[in-house]
C-alpha cells in the first residue's frame, strides 16, 4: 500500500498547491460553462489538507483499500473542489478536468461513486451527506477497522432537518470515528446564511448534540492540518466537529464573499482575470 499518510508536503507545498486547485476549478468551471465556484473555493484549503497535509490514509492505485479513511463531499455542489484534489491525488487524469459536466463525462456536476474513483458516496442532495457518513462509520466499528470518516458541509447545508438527526444518531451511538468539518462561509445561493435560515451558534449546536467541537480559521493549512490530525487520534466516543471559518470564493478577489458566485461561471475574460491573480500576475482585478 502507498501510505498517503508518509511524506506530507510542507506548509509551503501546500499553500502553493491549493492555489494550483483554485486555478483547477476557475479552469473547468469557465469551460463548462456551468457549476458552483464560490463554495469551491472556500473549502479547496479543507481538502487539500486532508489529501496532501498527511491526515487521510488512501491509495490512488487502490481506491476500495479497506485500510483508507473516507471522505464524504456532503456539498455535493462543491464536485470540482473535489475533482482537482482527486486529480491531484492521482484517482483521476488530470487533463479529464476539462471534462466537466461535459456530455459522456464521468465528472457530472455532483460526484457519482460509480463512475469516479475515490468519490465514496453520490451526493447533491443537501443534507444526506452526514446520514451516509454515520452508516460508514457505524460499519467501520462493527468491522473493528481504525479508519476514520471525514464529511464536509456546508453552513447552508445545516439548515436541512436531516442534519440533526445525524447529529444526534452519531452522539448516541458514540461515533468517535467520525469527524464532521463545516465549511462556514456564511453564504448560499440565496444570500447571507444568517437572513436566510440564522443557524446561530454551529459549535454551540453540535456540541449541546454531545459532540466534540473545535474551530479553525479554514484557510490556514497549517491550523487545519493540525486539526484534523488531532481529530484522527481522538480515541474518545464522542463524534468531533470542526468548524472552519472560510470565505465564499476565497482566492478570486471579485468573487470573495458574493452569494451570485455560488452557481455562476465565470465568463473567459472573468477565468482569465482569476487565474492572473492565482498566478501572481498582473491584470487579476476586474
Amino acid at each position: 500500500m502507498a501510505d498517503s499518510t508518509q511524506g506530507a508536503m510542507t506548509p509551503d507545498q501546500l499553500r502553493a498547491t491549493a492555489q494550483g486547485l483554485r486555478a483547477d476549478i476557475i479552469d473547468m468551471i469557465c469551460k463548462a460553462k456551468s457549476g458552483h465556484p464560490g463554495g469551491s473555493l472556500s473549502c479547496i484549503d479543507i481538502l487539500c489538507a486532508l489529501y496532501f497535509g498527511g491526515v487521510m490514509r488512501y491509495d490512488a492505485a487502490d481506491p476500495e483499500l479497506p485500510a483508507r479513511d473516507r471522505f464524504i463531499l456532503a456539498k455535493g455542489h462543491a464536485a470540482p473542489a473535489l475533482y482537482a484534489t482527486l486529480a491531484k491525488a492521482g484517482f483521476i487524469p488530470h487533463d479529464e478536468l476539462g471534462t466537466l459536466r461535459k456530455l459522456g463525462s464521468r465528472l457530472q456536476g455532483h460526484p457519482d461513486s460509480s463512475l469516479v474513483p475515490g468519490v465514496e458516496v453520490s451526493t447533491g442532495s443537501l443534507g444526506q451527506g452526514l446520514s451516509i457518513a454515520c452508516g460508514l462509520a457505524c460499519g467501520l466499528r462493527l468491522d473493528g477497522s481504525g479508519s476514520t470518516v471525514f464529511a464536509l458541509l456546508g453552513d447552508g447545508e445545516c439548515e436541512e432537518g436531516q442534519v440533526w438527526e445525524a447529529a444526534m444518531f452519531a452522539a448516541h451511538q458514540r461515533l468517535g470515528n467520525l469527524v464532521a468539518i463545516i465549511d462556514a462561509n456564511g453564504l448560499q445561493i440565496d444570500g447571507a446564511v444568517c437572513d436566510v435560515c440564522d443557524p446561530g451558534d454551529l459549535g454551540a449546536k453540535f456540541a449541546a448534540f454531545g459532540w466534540k467541537v473545535s474551530s479553525v480559521d479554514g484557510h490556514d493549512l497549517g491550523q487545519l492540518v493540525e486539526a484534523f490530525r488531532q481529530a484522527k487520534a481522538y480515541d474518545g466516543n464522542a463524534p468531533q466537529a470542526i468548524v472552519a471559518r472560510t470565505v465564499k470564493g476565497k482566492g478570486v478577489s471579485f468573487m470573495e464573499g458574493q452569494c451570485g458566485w455560488h452557481g455562476k461561471a465565470p465568463s473567459e475574460a472573468e477565468a482569465d482575470a482569476a487565474l492572473s491573480e492565482l498566478a501572481g500576475t498582473e491584470g487579476g482585478a476586474l
